[in-house]
């Protein structure tokens, strides 16, 4: 046998592994499924549980999935979605992501829609998606969720009320209740009204993507039952840049409209297009989209029931032309009756298209409407509920002034003094928390169905990212004044559960002690300056903190709160600070205020860097930034009414919305352990 003769059974050998080789990769390749919503684990990672997904009966969602060719010379043609087996009766819409979706995703991607399903059938179900691609390959994808079933046979609670103190952790209410309320011996003189509540649970409080939640996925959990990514609101994420057309929960809002036509009352002290707020009724993955975000306030008011909306957020209300207006078409939405993605939501959601807008007049629109409109206390005070179906009330360009300056403004409007915080804004007379409470009440029972109102205490949120104590120890006041209204509203009703909760907590603040000194040497120690004469001699530990003695002003807060021997706050996810132990005779800028580069608001500090340096105490912080954060901390819920006594134990965020929705159709619970009016003549 020859050399040659020997190598060409080898060369054989060599050239059929290649095209094995080959043949193999070509099996291999095929087209994949990369998202499949609603989110599961079952689809993430192969496990049933726990569940992620989760929908009352007959509530609305949207399926979709997002399907990749296994070449660039390839396509998605069709493609669709099956329930337990059985193919969903829907459009499928396909979009393909040669413009308009993430830079990860190939160009040449489809990202396939249902827009508005639902199943009435309680138990977990399985989702599929199968897709064919252009060469006949098929692929599938399942995953699933489930329908939490309905109890019946108890009391059918009428209002729900939910009152949000954003970033209100256990620090905050236990600082407001020491401010407020006072000790002796150790024991409250005088309790918040939260701390009333006969029912107290714990909230675990994270988002889709992260254990640290904002305030959209933080609102939007307690009433849509399911989990949103940070910044998105009502919405499942999904794989294009486009804020408005990510998949679709219904919000109970919604839902109750819907099935019971309840409507729909929102209260903020914040801008209204804020998260909070917005996470009740719009559907958006960009909480900033503050255009579209109050046109849909409007336009889609038949979906939610909207008849109360008051806060501030003047600016988003009035043309892109007019000094101060936000208005633009960068946050804005059109949804296109030529695109299937986008159309099927107005199809089958029954959702406004939208349009780009910028010189709306949105204010003219809602008067137009039906709805009363309110620009400060004086009109506010004016409605007579009796007359008024509708009520908006906008008190502020963008977030309104706290209650600190708010009170100091009337304090000092009294006694003829000007130049305070809330005459640089240029709106001095602005509503406190309770007071817009009041009216939205009055105009809400008139609704014959019953309503939903959210009111949020928004400042304790945003003042305790600015590490301004005083501040969001007068907003977590103000918001239990709120709290005392509703509370005194379903004593008197029998028929309307009340919660008090937060979204989140904010600044991991931390009651560290009281003041060792009196006012008016804290001031002398800060003009000595450095850490050995602001907190060494100054920050009482222990026993030296005594009980800090504030004293209460007939309107309600305290006289001042520069007092001798003060209660004193630390942060545990703060950025770097000054601190001088006094309240800051200004808030920070607000970014948010249109006007806020221009004087007087442009000389007020930037940051926390840049007050109360005068002390050189410098706080380090433990994160980056101007800002503290929000913590990943359980945080309180407390229950007052029909079917509170479903609120104890530690529960997750979204269970709540199951639990509200519960006693809105009735449910079998413990009798109430605090008599009411009616229930008192049984």
């Amino acid at each position: 046998m020859t050399h040659t003769q020997l190598k060409s059974p080898r060369r054989s050998l060599v050239a059929a592994a290649a095209l094995l080789s080959l043949a193999s990769l070509n099996a291999l390749a095929a087209p994949t499924v990369s998202r499949l919503t609603p989110p599961s684990e079952l689809f993430s990672s192969g496990r049933a549980a726990p569940l992620i997904a989760r929908f009352l009966p007959g509530q609305r969602f949207d399926l979709q999935a997002t399907l990749r060719p296994d070449a660039a010379d390839k396509s998605i043609t069709v493609a669709s979605f099956a329930i337990d087996g059985k193919t969903v009766d829907a459009t499928v819409a396909l979009r393909s992501c040669a413009t308009g979706c993430l830079a990860a995703v190939p160009t040449n991607a489809m990202i396939a829609t249902v827009r508005a399903v639902s199943n009435s059938k309680p138990g977990i179900h399985t989702l599929t998606v199968t897709a064919t691609q252009s060469d006949g390959q098929t692929v599938s994808a399942t995953g699933n969720f489930e329908v939490v079933p309905l109890l019946a046979g108890g009391q059918k609670v009428k209002n729900i009320i939910i009152m949000l103190g954003d970033g209100m952790g256990a620090a905050q209410r236990t600082g407001a209740r020491i401010v407020a309320g006072g000790y002796a011996q150790g024991k409250t003189i005088t309790p918040l009204a939260m701390d009333t509540f006969p029912v107290t649970g714990m909230v675990k409080t994270s988002s889709l993507n992260s254990v640290v939640t904002d305030s959209a996925p933080g609102m939007s959990s307690y009433v849509s039952g399911n989990k949103n990514n940070n910044n998105e609101e009502g919405v499942f994420p999904d794989d294009t840049i486009d804020a408005f057309d990510n998949p679709r929960i219904e919000y109970l809002s919604e839902y109750l409209h819907r099935t019971q036509g309840k409507a729909l009352g929102l209260v903020t002290t914040a801008d209204v297009f804020d998260a909070t707020p917005a996470a009740n009724a719009v559907h958006t993955s960009a909480r900033g989209a503050g255009t579209g975000i109050v046109d849909q306030f409007l336009d889609d008011r038949k979906l939610t029931g909207l008849t109360v909306l008051m806060g501030g957020g003047r600016k988003w209300f009035v043309p892109a032309t007019t000094p101060g207006s936000a208005r633009g078409d960068k946050t804005d939405y059109a949804f296109s009756a030529t695109d299937a993605h986008t159309s099927e939501i107005v199809k089958r959601w029954g959702a406004a298209p939208g349009g780009l807008d910028k010189e709306r007049d949105l204010l003219a629109d809602f008067q137009s409407a039906g709805f009363t409109y309110t620009a400060d206390k004086t009109a506010l005070d004016a409605i007579n509920p009796s007359k008024t179906d509708k009520l908006l009330g906008l008190y502020a360009h963008s977030n309104m002034n706290v209650a600190l300056d708010k009170i100091d403004g009337r304090r000092n409007k009294a006694h003829g003094i000007t130049g305070r915080v809330v005459d640089d804004y240029g709106l001095p007379d602005q509503p406190m928390l309770d007071e817009m409470t009041d009216k939205a009440l009055a105009v809400l029972e008139r609704q014959k169905k019953g309503f939903v109102l959210m009111v949020e205490g928004a400042s304790i949120d945003k003042q305790a990212h600015n590490m301004d104590t005083e501040r969001w120890l007068l907003d977590t006041i103000e918001f239990d004044r709120a709290i005392a209204r509703v509370q005194a509203f379903a004593k008197l009703r029998g028929d309307t559960l009340v919660i008090v909760t937060a979204d989140h907590e904010c600044s991991g603040a931390a009651l560290i002690g009281g003041s060792r000194v009196t006012d008016a040497r804290l001031q002398e120690l800060v003009r000595e300056g450095g850490v050995a004469n602001i907190r060494d001699k100054v920050v009482g530990i222990y026993e030296q903190a005594g009980f800090p003695k504030y004293k209460q002003a007939t309107d309600g807060y305290p006289e001042t709160t520069d007092i001798d021997y003060r209660l004193l706050v630390g942060y545990g996810a703060n950025s770097d600070r000054y601190e001088g132990f006094r309240t800051n005779t200004l808030p920070l800028q607000d970014s948010q205020q249109p006007f806020v580069k221009k004087e007087p608001l442009s000389v007020y500090p930037a940051g926390p860097i840049n007050r109360n340096t005068e002390g050189k105490f410098l706080v380090t912080g433990q994160v980056p930034g101007e800002s503290a954060v929000h913590t990943a901390t359980d945080i309180p819920l407390s229950a007052f009414g029909p079917g509170a006594w479903s609120f104890t134990g530690v529960q997750d965020n979204t269970d709540v919305f199951f639990k509200l929705a519960q006693v809105a159709n009735g449910v079998v619970l413990p009798p109430d352990l605090f008599p009411t009016k009616r229930s008192s003549k049984k």
